[in-house]
């Protein structure tokens, strides 16, 4: 059994089916439990920050709009009002126990933009200072489907490697992974603990299992990478029960997914943890190897440019069989980047019209994710 006293920030995330009864609303007796455990960790040293869904599912239930398909302007309206009942909630049950708490609300570009990333991280980081507990949310009011995160897995995976968290905790409706989605699968095993996050892993993923929910386990895996990649642990486990925090602590069931022995940090944990590059750059063999040795990604590795990116986007970098390997902020804009694909550093002047920078993606500006790209690709197949 590991415990949850030997970490020092922890960022746990709260799905909305956990929180939102359809009928009766907000569920008080269960919030008020797991405030009691946000109180327990923060009296034995931990930062805690928390990543709450909820407000679309509560505004929905006060507005009474029933389980319907709502149109965007009614999940705005519905966020609207649920987020205040929401944010209300939460002070009332932290206060209870002690402790004060701030409301962040963010949107897409508040992490994936590097300026208002370093804002964000600096409001937070003033908030646990000062010893308040920050509730983190998707600003729903004001976000469309091209502009958000759509699930808070991610956010909170996000959150947790922006502010230096050394443990993620998502609550959810299951209580862990398994080999297969349980509820189509009774002979699905579950897993306790996953030391990487392979493809083989992430072919175990499901879909959501409750419509209050935009996350499903996919999305879920998806965060762990972004964690993990960062040195984040991270626990996936039910949320169904009172005091879910401490049902870890006492060992109920959950999976644990090991940290990178080799975490990326500070500037280039920004660039891995980006939610969806801009653009793609499918390489040759030989770029590969040059990757994987430390080195910049030329424009003579590249074999194909996809997407509509500008120079200074993140662009993921695939190996001839299609597997993201790599991250990183491309220097050429997309259309210039398509013009010099192949080519030589010498030959590039005479194609552009002007001398260029020899590398496509700089390797400062670099992150690799995919340490044996090749051999889990044979793996794989």
């Amino acid at each position: 059994m590991q415990s949850l006293k030997k970490y020092r920030r922890i960022t746990v995330k709260i799905g909305s089916a956990l929180l939102v009864d359809r009928a009766a609303g907000l569920k008080r007796e269960w919030l008020a439990s797991l405030a009691e455990d946000v109180s327990a960790l923060a009296a034995g040293g931990a930062d805690v920050l928390v990543v709450s869904s909820g407000a679309i599912a509560l505004g929905r239930t006060i507005l009474g709009l029933g389980k319907r398909a709502l149109k965007l302007e009614e999940s705005q309206a519905a966020a609207a009002v649920g987020q205040i009942e929401l944010a209300g909630a939460w002070s009332e049950a932290l206060a209870r126990c002690g402790l004060r708490s701030g409301q962040v609300l963010v949107t897409l570009g508040d992490t994936e933009e590097r300026r208002r990333y370093l804002n964000a991280r600096a409001t937070i980081s003033t908030l646990l200072k000062m010893k308040a507990v920050p509730v983190i949310n998707e600003n729903d009011t004001v976000a469309t489907s091209e502009i958000r995160y759509g699930d808070n897995d991610r956010l909170a995976a996000r959150v947790a490697t922006m502010m230096g968290a050394d443990l993620l905790v998502l609550l959810s409706d299951i209580d862990g992974l398994y080999t297969a989605p349980p509820a189509l699968d009774p002979s699905a095993k579950f897993i306790p603990v996953v030391e990487r996050i392979t493809p083989e892993i992430e072919a175990m993923a499901g879909a959501a299992a409750s419509e209050l929910s935009r996350g499903g386990m996919r999305t879920k895996l998806d965060a762990g990478k972004i964690a993990t990649a960062a040195g984040t642990a991270m626990i996936i486990t039910s949320g169904t029960r009172l005091s879910p925090l401490m049902a870890i602590e006492r060992g109920e069931r959950a999976t644990w997914f090991r940290p990178s022995a080799n975490p990326v940090k500070g500037y280039k944990s920004w660039i891995a943890g980006q939610l969806e590059p801009a653009g793609r750059l499918t390489v040759d063999a030989g770029a590969v190897g040059a990757l994987l040795s430390g080195k910049s990604l030329l424009p003579a590795g590249v074999k194909l440019v996809s997407g509509n990116f500008s120079r200074g986007d993140t662009v993921a970098i695939l190996t001839p069989e299609g597997h993201e390997m790599a991250r990183g902020l491309v220097a050429y804009d997309a259309a210039d980047a398509v013009r010099i694909a192949g080519l030589k550093t010498a030959e590039i002047e005479a194609v552009l019209g002007y001398e260029a920078r020899s590398a496509m993606i700089h390797r400062d500006d670099l992150v690799v994710s995919l340490r044996e790209p090749m051999e889990e690709a044979r793996a794989e197949g």
